[in-house]
């Protein structure tokens, strides 16, 4: 082999490698995720149905804080829903929702969503209208689980 086939070979080697990085990029940049619902589940503007869902933001290169919601398969988009950055201190390992205190017969309200490796989450915006309901749930609850020394910790892991 000679160095002009060799220098050719490591070049289209190495062109190859590049194409494939954007995609890999993408999907952190994207931050798809995938969630399982076991119970209806609000978001703002709709309520998603038990299943599957794949949470992505937008690909929008200066705003960060639409995140698109898709079926399990990908295949249609459910929901477009604004965020807005909340900061941790430190990052996490595992992707973390976190749900609204609501009574039992109200679906759970999707609040936060934070991505492992990070140091930004994301809050769903809500209406000042639901912000006072999950409010005033979250007041009932703490009121009625004091009684009962019940723990409300609404955060949960990803699997």
């Amino acid at each position: 082999m000679t160095i002009r086939n060799a220098s050719a070979i490591l070049f289209f080697w190495a062109l190859a490698l590049a194409a494939l990085l954007p995609s890999a990029q993408a999907d952190d940049w994207l931050q798809k995720t995938k969630l399982k619902f076991d119970q209806s589940t609000k978001i703002p503007g709709a309520v998603l149905p038990a299943g599957t869902y794949w949470f992505a933001l937008q690909d929008g290169q200066f705003d960060h804080n639409l995140v698109g919601i898709f079926s399990a398969d990908r295949s249609k988009i459910e929901a477009t829903v604004w965020t807005v950055p909340i900061y941790l201190e430190q990052s996490i390992d595992k992707t973390e929702i976190e749900f609204a205190e609501r009574p039992h017969q109200k679906p759970e309200a999707l609040l936060k969503w934070y991505i492992p490796g990070r140091l930004t989450g994301h809050r769903f915006l809500y209406s000042p209208t639901h912000e006072q309901e999950f409010a005033r749930d979250a007041k009932q609850d703490v009121s009625a689980g004091s009684c009962f020394g019940d723990s409300f910790d609404k955060r949960r892991k990803g699997k």
